[in-house]
């Protein structure tokens, strides 16, 4: 497993955690030639890529009157380029060592309004209807590579602690996104882990352009 992230000194204590063969490389998502490089040297100190996790991610929560462009423009740069450039270089890397998966993290609000959001929302639509672009060329491209989104709602991570924390009222803060979900609570990481293992395993082979919401039944009311 490669880790790529603008954190060096977490991005490395990951791998080294997870013990041998498991590296850490620098990438900002939103540079495209920091994507050539470390697609470039998984392949060189592989031989392969088989699944690649676009995973990064920032949110601004402010409404359509108060979002400035600079605004909008970074947190789609993240969110929605920074997933088109993994993209764009995991199916070069793929579609030549006979195919693999390739899993996006889009949001439930790709999937459902959210009103102080909109640059959120816009950049997690966006991976949604790009993640069917990619799939459906890969699929008729015979390329043997898949791509499904994912969308989850409030998972207790540290991005979402972190916005409880720097809430008004946190204590209240954290109940609303618990009763968000019809399943009364926030998800749990390894909830997460457990459905992106299984996008990027065999099991789920005949599965490409999906959008899977792991959302506690929030986008079913």
């Amino acid at each position: 497993m490669v880790i790529a992230d603008r954190n060096e000194e977490a991005g490395r204590a990951v791998a080294a955690e997870l013990g041998a063969h498991h590296v850490f490389l620098a990438l900002d998502v939103t540079d495209e030639a920091g994507w050539q490089r470390v697609i470039g040297e998984v392949v060189q100190r592989f031989g392969r890529l088989d699944i690649l996790v676009n995973a990064a991610g920032i949110a601004v929560f402010d409404d359509i009157e108060r979002t400035s462009l600079a605004d909008y423009r970074r947190v789609n740069a993240v969110n929605n380029e920074g997933t088109f450039l993994g993209c764009r270089a995991a199916v070069l890397a793929m579609k030549s060592t006979g195919g693999g998966s390739i899993i996006n993290v889009s949001s439930v609000a790709g999937l459902i309004g959210v009103p102080d959001a909109p640059a959120y929302c816009a950049s997690k639509g966006a991976v949604r209807l790009l993640t069917k672009s990619v799939a459906l060329h890969a699929a008729r491209r015979g390329y043997n590579i898949r791509c499904n989104s994912v969308h989850p709602s409030f998972i207790d991570t540290p991005m979402c602690e972190g916005v409880i924390a720097a809430s008004p009222a946190p204590d209240k803060t954290r109940k609303a996104f618990e009763k968000a979900a019809p399943l009364g609570r926030l998800g749990e990481v390894d909830e997460f882990a457990h459905l992106v293992v299984y996008l990027a395993s065999d099991e789920s082979r005949f599965m490409t352009g999906s959008e899977l919401a792991l959302d506690g039944g929030l986008t079913a009311m």
